[in-house]
């Protein structure tokens, strides 16, 4: 009888905010076309591990498990992605599974993402449109800046750009490399841009986009291949200007 295909997993624990890390490995078996979260499936159907004792499930986020909406972010093998779109014939094993250690840990592989969706907040990462009452057709955007646009709104805030970015720590406030593309993206559009210099000047001061080395590391991990490098280009023309209109008092 041919020998049963199994996956190992070793997979980094924490049983809260502040407990101690702790290794755990288990096996699961082996079925074609598995991902991360289907082998995770499997580890909470059945929460034994190698050494057959019984163990609590390990705990994760998931929700569109189609790459859109960020929640599964997790370091395997040693690079953030998402757990929804590793599939197990692409990666070494055993695989190591470890949460994102720019985030504080919630428990296990699961991380309060909270940092980014307060930047989102302090740069006014939105349109502010009053609804109500009937506005009518906004000015419709040019063909050629409706697909960068496009490029640019494919942005999941997983958190994976800001595990991989350098400048990103303990040790600064950085926002993070999303940011640029955040703010390229509001202020390009016809009606967000009355809110321009705004978001610039959030973006100006402290964490902002002085803290970016441009290591570039974002662009390579971006699940989404958005062009972040261009982003932070952009952003920094967009500042130059800005704070010369400030000198000059024609904000």
């Amino acid at each position: 009888m041919a020998e049963r295909k199994t996956v190992r997993l070793i997979i980094l624990r924490q049983d809260g905010p502040k407990a101690t890390p702790y290794e755990e490995t288990f096996e699961v078996p082996y079925r074609p076309n598995m991902n991360v979260i289907s082998a995770l499936m499997e580890i909470r159907r059945n929460p034994v591990n190698v050494k057959g004792e019984k163990t609590s499930p390990p705990q994760w986020e998931m929700n569109c498990l189609e790459e859109v909406c960020g929640a599964c972010s997790m370091v395997i093998n040693g690079k953030p992605r998402q757990a929804c779109s590793a599939l197990i014939d692409k990666l070494e094993q055993p695989i190591r599974l470890e949460p994102m250690r720019t985030f504080p840990v919630i428990r296990d592989l699961a991380v309060d993402r909270s940092r980014m969706f307060d930047t989102l907040k302090r740069i006014k990462a939105w349109i502010p449109i009053d609804g109500t009452y009937d506005l009518g057709s906004g000015p419709r955007m040019p063909e050629n800046k409706r697909q960068w646009a496009y490029e640019l709104s494919k942005c999941m805030t997983c958190g994976v750009c800001l595990e991989a970015c350098p400048n990103v720590n303990s040790k600064t406030s950085f926002m993070g490399p999303f940011a640029f593309g955040q703010v390229e993206l509001k202020n390009a559009h016809p009606t967000g841009e009355m809110n321009k210099s705004e978001r610039l000047q959030a973006f100006m001061g402290e964490g902002g986009l002085q803290g970016c080395g441009n290591s570039q590391n974002c662009v390579q991990a971006c699940p989404k291949g958005i062009p972040l490098t261009t982003s932070i280009a952009a952003i920094n023309r967009q500042a130059v200007v800005e704070s010369l209109k400030s000198f000059f008092g024609h904000r």
